[in-house]
């Protein structure tokens, strides 16, 4: 695994990013009535994933590392349920955005594996 310089080197992190804008955009098009609640909530989870990678990156430990880690996960799930309420209440088609979800997903455990495998080499 290369090293990198920063967070906004990680694909995970670019790829993550790259959705909360596209969850801007999409909930835009929510309705008003929305904006404390669906709207704010799809944003502060969307929001979540790359923040998490973004801090999870800078920490010390393998421990602190992964937990950083799975509160991305955290919030990635939660969003993918926002994703599925709004297109229940015909807010939007959401078509485009599972690829991406389910891509940041298998990128975000790619990641944590390689954690746990470099922790493991340093313990043996």
């Amino acid at each position: 695994m290369n090293k990198s310089k920063s967070f906004t080197e990680l694909i995970v992190w670019q790829k993550s990013h790259k959705l909360v804008l596209n969850i801007y955009k999409l909930t835009k098009l929510f309705p008003k009535e929305e904006l404390y609640s669906l709207t704010s909530q799809m944003r502060r989870s969307a929001i979540s994933i790359p923040a998490n990678i973004a801090e999870g990156y800078k920490k010390k430990t393998p421990k602190d590392k992964l937990r950083f880690f799975n509160v991305a996960e955290g919030s990635l799930e939660e969003l993918k349920y926002y994703l599925i309420l709004a297109r229940d209440l015909k807010y939007c088609k959401i078509d485009d955005l599972i690829d991406p979800t389910n891509e940041i997903g298998k990128l975000i455990n790619g990641y944590t594996n390689s954690i746990k495998k470099n922790n493991e080499n340093s313990i043996s």
